[in-house]
């Protein structure tokens, strides 16, 4: 596992410096286009004066070509004119729309919040008033910080969810490793059990000493390979659901308090499965123990087994205290528990078994204070 301090030091700075550039690429659109309206302004006063100009000239004053050039260059720029008599001139608006009155006057409101209106005057008197809009590129320039913020909270976004699932995937790891090497630690001394057992046999001691020692050996073989299956993918094979079901719920009916009531029930005789034994044995496992936790040691523990078309179905049910329905997605995270001594994993490695290696679903399919029912749902060998 590639886990090094340096690394998140180095991924903040670069995280720090991707903001730091499209902040400053936001500042300067957010500048080029306080000055772009600037320039804009200046051409409409430029219009402005030049339109005042024609309007206050004699019949026979020749003007020139500048201001007939003035009139044309602009062709982007929406305006309306409104003279002081009330009569307005519209430009660069739909021409079906010209004409109508009560759009026009919209169109004057809406202008002015975007722009403040040029007074036109003669000689100290108003003779007209400049009403307009934002042109097209402006409007697109507007909104384009806009699109940058947005493309800024994205990245903020994607940046976030990488570095919380590469950290997911570190702490998959380190579980995994641990786990690889605990059973590991494991197998040394069950490998000098097996040769103690052994000698036992050749001596004159009650041999259902040796049958008890062989069955404890074989349940540290299985909870060997539980832990050497964890972080790789493990071998599915041809099962029956129903026999392997029973023969874990009866494992565990015999090794629990008198006090606990065990039921099972299936629907089936038999039915075809792939899994991988030890895993799903660890399933029916974490599910039976927290359902007896739950129930403080005493209580009712039932599996019932029900075929569903090509799904089969598994339903661990116990009458403890219940689930928080709020709580029905969060209880299969790793690290929660309402347990003051627990580590929270049991529940987060059923749904890593069913889920990821056996692409089953297990979910709370109901909680009240009565019990809670589990289910684990998985596809039948077609």
């Amino acid at each position: 596992m590639n886990f090094n301090p340096k690394n998140k030091t180095i991924n903040i700075s670069l995280m720090v410096s991707a903001f730091f550039i499209v902040s400053l690429i936001l500042w300067n659109t957010n500048s080029f286009f306080e000055q772009f309206k600037k320039e804009e302004r200046h051409k409409m006063e430029i219009w402005a004066t030049a339109q005042s100009e024609f309007l206050n000239s004699s019949q026979t004053q020749d003007l020139g070509d500048l201001h007939l050039m003035i009139f044309q260059n602009n062709t982007s720029t929406p305006m309306i004119l409104v003279n002081k008599n009330g009569s307005f001139n519209a430009k660069n608006i739909e021409n079906n729309k010209t004409k109508d009155t009560s759009f026009i006057q919209e169109k004057i409101e809406e202008f002015k919040t975007e722009n403040t209106p040029v007074l036109m005057t003669h000689k100290g008197e108003l003779i007209a008033t400049l009403y307009y809009g934002n042109s097209e590129v402006l409007n697109n320039l507007k909104y384009y910080p806009l699109a940058l913020l947005l493309i800024i909270c994205l990245f903020g976004a994607v940046i976030f969810f990488f570095f919380k699932t590469n950290k997911a995937s570190e702490q998959s790891k380190l579980w995994a490793g641990m786990a690889k090497e605990t059973a590991h630690q494991i197998g040394t001394p069950l490998t000098s059990l097996l040769g103690w057992n052994e000698l036992l046999k050749d001596e004159n001691i009650n041999p259902e000493i040796s049958v008890e020692i062989e069955k404890d050996i074989d349940r540290l073989q299985t909870i060997t390979d539980r832990f050497s299956n964890i972080g790789s993918l493990p071998k599915l094979e041809e099962k029956d659901i129903v026999a392997e079901t029973k023969s874990a719920f009866d494992y565990l009916k015999r090794r629990s308090s008198k006090l606990i009531q065990f039921s099972f029930d299936s629907k089936i005789d038999s039915l075809s499965v792939m899994l991988n034994k030890p895993l799903y044995n660890w399933t029916i496992e974490n599910l039976v123990k927290n359902g007896i936790d739950a129930m403080r040691g005493k209580g009712h523990i039932a599996i019932e087994i029900v075929q569903a078309g090509n799904i089969v179905n598994i339903l661990v049910s116990d009458t403890g205290h219940g689930i928080p329905k709020g709580n029905y997605a969060t209880i299969f995270n790793p690290g929660h528990t309402s347990k003051r001594r627990g580590w929270g994993l049991g529940l987060s490695l059923v749904k890593r078994i069913v889920e990821e290696y056996h692409n089953g679903k297990v979910k709370v399919l109901s909680s009240s204070k009565e019990g809670t029912v589990m289910q684990i749902s998985l596809k039948t060998k077609v």
